[in-house]
């Protein structure tokens, strides 16, 4: 018999700048979302070497509180809903089709998870694990306005069941992915994130994407390409030259330890050929 999965509750909020739980609160969830897309960057260096995501909880949780690694939106929003459950937020997972890039009307795998959260009747979603457009703070569910965050604008619409998330993103509203709210199983990450860690089609898959968010700034990665977002001046952006800065770069902007794998160095080396 599986031994019971247990949230190392107390860590994680350490992690989070907590020494103890706080209440659960509109106040809070928007604390933790800022604090978690800080603390706990998106990456995608497993995918990258081909070696599949477990997104079993006590997978995730050994990973992101003590391999200092980050994770994908699987990984990321599975142990942050269960963060959230835990300090007694009525919250549950939804699914959705990223779009960003693509056209709106484009019905692609359902590849992202995000967190539904209702407090005193509102309802919001919540989101840690969108890579370099994550909203870093909650959302009204049930609201068309512009809502701000403490990086871009953000805005949602509803068409015939389905929402679609925008961003104000130099001046013209894309959007980022579409959701609705039908009931999710736990099978369901299981069966996205398999698609997203081993399908040939999969974005993710022999890439090196990280993301990190700061004080009015976003930081990515794309294979070498190094970049600085900063609210309203141009992007700084350095090309890396070695697998050595690349690792360094890791570690020092993102907070992530390279993982233990032979071929490492010499697929960051290509990643970095071919950037």
């Amino acid at each position: 018999m599986t031994e019971a999965f247990r949230l190392d509750l107390h860590t994680y909020l350490g992690r989070l700048g907590y020494s103890s739980a706080p209440p659960a609160t509109l106040d809070t969830l928007r604390e933790l979302q800022a604090r978690h897309t800080a603390e706990f960057p998106f990456e995608t260096l497993a995918s990258m070497l081909r070696v599949p995501v477990q997104v079993e909880p006590a997978a995730i949780q050994d990973k992101l509180l003590r391999q200092g690694r980050g994770g994908y939106c699987f990984e990321l929003n599975r142990l942050y809903l269960l963060l959230l459950q835990a300090l007694g937020f009525d919250a549950r997972g939804l699914t959705g089709r990223v779009v960003m890039g693509g056209p709106e009307d484009a019905l692609p795998a359902r590849t992202h998870m995000l967190v539904l959260v209702t407090i005193d009747g509102v309802r919001y979603i919540s989101d840690v694990g969108f890579g370099g457009m994550v909203p870093t703070g909650p959302l009204l569910l049930d609201s068309e306005a512009e809502q701000a965050t403490p990086h871009e604008p953000y805005r949602l619409t509803l068409v015939d069941g389905t929402y679609t998330l925008r961003a104000l993103v130099t001046g013209s509203w894309r959007a980022m992915y579409v959701f609705d709210l039908q009931k999710v199983a736990d099978i369901d990450y299981v069966v996205g994130n398999w698609y997203v860690c081993t399908h040939p089609d999969s974005p993710f898959l022999g890439q090196m994407i990280a993301a990190r968010t700061g004080p009015e700034l976003r930081k990515t990665l794309n294979n070498g390409s190094f970049a600085i977002h900063r609210l309203g001046q141009a992007s700084e952006r350095v090309q890396l030259q070695s697998v050595d800065e690349v690792l360094r770069v890791l570690r020092e902007e993102f907070g992530i330890r390279g993982p233990e794998h032979p071929e490492l160095r010499q697929i960051v080396e290509r990643l970095i050929a071919g950037a």
